[in-house]
């Protein structure tokens, strides 16, 4: 994860407030526009965002934190997220997250030693017909189960370039 110049992070916000129309309504859009870019939301970018937004720094931490695709935290490449309500835990979600702790070598809230995969639960995903669901990065897969689990993280190994030496 990278940090933002002040400068840069203004100029983002500027052009985001007059797409948004005002600091509060660019505030989600902002930080979506940060996590895509990779930047780090760390106490520096939330001074710096408070400072250009007028908004407390309390408020932007508190938005970062309750919307686990804000989460502030460094992630992986690749970032699973497996649903965790009701209905996704009765069709086999959690013979879903047994696999992929199995497959990746981690618990959830961790990500591999390769930087490669985060593994995160989530609260409904709207899928609930399709249950179990994850998404894989912004994808969502449905009905999975130990055995997709399995081909889709070997879909995305194949798919990923292995440096050489």
């Amino acid at each position: 994860m990278q940090a933002l110049d002040k400068i840069t992070l203004k100029e983002m916000s500027d052009e985001l407030i007059a797409t948004h129309g005002s600091a509060k309504a660019a505030l989600i859009p902002i930080l979506n526009k940060l996590r895509k870019n990779n930047v780090t939301i760390d106490a520096t970018t939330l001074t710096t965002l408070a400072q250009t937004l007028r908004i407390a720094p309390s408020a932007i931490y508190g938005v970062v934190s309750f919307y686990s695709f804000l989460d502030h935290r460094p992630k992986g490449k690749h970032v699973i997220r497996v649903c965790q309500t009701m209905s996704c835990k009765m069709a086999g979600a959690a013979k879903v997250a047994t696999a992929l702790k199995s497959e990746l070598g981690i618990e959830f809230g961790e990500t591999t030693g390769d930087g490669l995969f985060t593994l995160e639960h989530t609260n409904c995903l709207g899928l609930c017909s399709e249950a179990p669901a994850m998404l894989l990065n912004e994808t969502a897969h449905i009905k999975i189960d130990a055995v997709n689990v399995k081909d889709i993280l070997k879909s995305i190994a194949r798919a990923t370039p292995v440096a050489s030496n």
